[in-house]
C-alpha cells in the first residue's frame, strides 16, 4: 500500500500561506458542531479507507456495522492488481449496507497518480480496471485518486490533469450505466488550491484535505482551512461546498473512543462532510478496524448536524 507521507511536503509551504491555524479543543469543536447543527447544516458521515484484501476482518466489520459507513475505499494492490470477481463480490456486499442517512454505502476504487506525474494512459488503465469488468456491470460507485498534487501547476496544468481524469471517470461510468451517479475523490492529504474547485474545472466531488495524526490534528498540524490561494492564504472553502460533501478528513493515531468523538466533532466543526478516525498508526493506519468498532463512529457522526 502507498505510504502516507504525501501531505508532508505540502506542509513546508505553510509558513508562507497560513493564517492562524490554532488548535481546537474538544469544547470548541463541540460548540462549533452545535452551532452548525442549529443552523440546519448537513451532518457528518463516515468514509473509510479499507486497504485490505477481500474477506479481511476489517471488511467483515464494515459489512455488519449499523449504521453502515457512507463510503468505503477498496485498494487492490494500490489499484494495480486486477479487480477480480472476488473483489467485485466484496464491493457488492459492502454496497448493500444502509447508512444513517438512509442511503447505501458507496464503494470507490483506489488509483494512485504520483502528484500528477503518472502518465494519463496509465491512470486511465487503472480506472478501467474497476469500471470495465467482464460482466459489463458497475461494482463501484467511483474512483479515489491518491497522491494528488495540491498545487495548480503552471497555467493550471496540474489542475487540468485531474480535471481530465474526472471527465474520464464520468464518461466511462455513463457508458455503462447512464443513471449511475459517479463519485470522484481527490486526496492531496492537506489543504488544496482553490483552482481545483473552480466550478468550470472542478476535479472531484470530494477532497481529502486532512490525512494525518490526531496529535497534529488537535495541535498545530491543522493549516487553518480546507483550501488556499496565494492571496487569501488558508480558508474554509465553504463557498465551494453548498452540499456539505466537499471535504473529508482522515485521522489516525487516535488514543481512545472519547477522543475518536473529539476527532469527529473537530472534523465537522472544520467543514468536513466525511471523516474517519482510527487508533492505528503508520506505516499503514488503514488496514485494520478501530478498536471501538465502526458502529461507534457511524452512530456518533449521525448525532452531528
Amino acid at each position: 500500500m502507498r505510504k502516507h507521507t504525501k501531505g508532508l511536503l505540502a506542509l513546508l509551504f505553510s509558513s508562507a500561506l497560513a493564517v492562524t491555524a490554532g488548535s481546537s479543543s474538544a469544547g470548541a469543536a463541540t460548540a462549533a458542531s452545535t452551532t452548525a447543527a442549529a443552523s440546519g447544516a448537513r451532518g457528518l458521515e463516515i468514509g473509510v479507507p479499507a486497504y485490505v484484501w477481500p474477506g479481511d476482518p476489517m471488511l467483515s466489520g464494515l459489512q455488519t456495522a449499523t449504521p453502515a459507513a457512507s463510503i468505503v475505499i477498496l485498494n487492490p494492490g494500490n489499484g494495480d492488481s486486477a479487480f477480480t470477481p472476488a473483489w467485485q463480490a466484496q464491493a457488492d456486499t459492502l454496497r448493500a449496507g444502509t447508512t444513517a442517512a438512509g442511503g447505501h454505502t458507496r464503494v470507490i476504487g483506489y488509483v494512485h497518480t504520483d502528484s500528477g506525474a503518472r502518465p494519463l494512459a496509465d491512470v486511465e488503465a487503472s480506472i478501467d480496471n474497476y469500471l470495465k469488468t467482464a460482466d459489463g456491470r458497475l461494482h463501484v460507485d467511483g474512483i479515489f485518486f491518491d497522491v494528488v498534487s495540491r498545487d495548480c501547476g503552471t497555467a493550471n496544468s496540474t489542475r487540468d490533469y485531474y480535471y481530465t481524469l474526472r471527465q474520464y471517470v464520468q464518461t466511462a461510468m455513463n457508458a455503462i450505466d447512464p443513471a449511475a451517479p459517479e463519485l470522484v475523490v481527490d486526496n492531496p492529504g492537506t489543504a488544496i488550491a482553490d483552482c481545483y474547485l473552480d466550478p468550470a474545472h472542478r476535479t472531484a466531488d470530494t477532497f481529502v484535505t486532512y490525512e494525518g495524526s490526531y496529535a497534529d490534528y488537535t495541535g498545530g498540524g491543522w493549516l487553518g482551512g480546507n483550501v488556499f490561494n496565494l492571496t487569501a492564504g488558508y480558508y474554509s472553502g465553504a463557498s465551494f461546498d453548498p452540499s456539505g460533501t466537499s471535504f473529508w478528513h482522515l485521522v489516525y493515531g487516535v488514543p481512545d473512543a472519547p477522543r475518536m468523538q473529539t476527532a469527529l466533532d473537530t472534523a465537522f466543526a472544520r467543514g468536513a462532510g466525511y471523516a474517519y478516525a482510527t487508533g492505528a498508526t503508520l506505516p499503514n493506519p488503514w488496514n485494520t478496524a478501530p478498536s471501538w468498532g465502526f458502529a461507534a463512529e457511524t452512530s456518533h457522526a449521525a448525532t452531528l448536524g
